[in-house]
C-alpha cells in the first residue's frame, strides 16, 4: 500500500474512532469521497481490503489502523 493511502486510512479511522466511539465500522469506501476523483487508489483499497485480506465489507476502524500500522 502506497504511503499516500497509509496516510488517508490512518487519518479517516483516527477521526471516525474520535466521533463514533472505539467499536465504529467501517468500509474501504470510506476513504473516499463519493466522486471517484482516483480510481487507481480507489482500486488499491479495494484490492488491499477485498483480494490481498479478504476482509468483511464493515470491518472496525481500529483493526484497519492496527493492520495499516502493521505493514499488513
Amino acid at each position: 500500500m502506497r504511503a499516500e493511502l497509509r496516510a488517508k486510512v490512518i487519518e479517516v479511522c483516527d477521526k471516525k474512532i474520535a466521533s463514533k466511539g472505539e467499536n465504529v465500522g467501517l468500509s474501504f469506501y470510506a476513504f473516499f469521497a463519493n466522486k471517484n476523483d482516483n480510481p487507481a487508489l480507489l482500486m488499491e483499497a479495494a484490492t488491499w481490503w477485498i483480494q490481498t485480506h479478504q476482509l468483511d465489507h464493515f470491518v472496525k476502524a481500529k483493526t484497519i489502523k492496527q493492520m495499516v500500522e502493521q505493514g499488513l
